[in-house]
């Protein structure tokens, strides 16, 4: 699969979370991710993804989906607030575990978060 980048546009509400979820597990389907553990992973990395941008207080949050074979790259836009709740800290741990990559870009503006899938995992 050539790599194919989705750009989604949400309210950062909690009511928009579910959109959120759904849109990145079809993507992942798209991407060739078949095995129900991997589409359930993908989920919970966009919405703890989503939980944390909103967390930084902006008006509406920006996911960018970058998908190649067996691989999902998330890249939220945060708002300008720094998150202080200690829920965010259990999001940092989530995303750590889950992730094959967890980074922020270097002005703070980006949660980058990649999840390799299906046979990548198996290697």
């Amino acid at each position: 699969m050539d790599e194919k980048y989705v750009l989604l546009r949400v309210p950062a509400e909690p009511a928009f979370a579910r959109s959120v979820r759904m849109t990145a597990s079809a993507l992942a389907v798209a991407a060739g991710v078949e095995s129900v553990e991997d589409l359930e992973d993908v989920k919970m990395i966009a919405d703890e993804g989503f939980v944390y941008a909103c967390a930084t207080r902006p008006e509406s949050v920006e996911i960018g989906f970058t998908l190649t074979e067996g691989v999902v790259g998330m890249d939220f836009a945060l708002g300008e607030d720094e998150p202080t709740d200690d829920a965010v800290d259990l999001v940092r741990v989530l995303l750590s575990a889950l992730c094959d990559e967890f980074s922020f870009s270097e002005d703070g503006s980006t949660l980058h978060l990649v999840r390799a899938t299906g046979d990548s995992d198996d290697e």
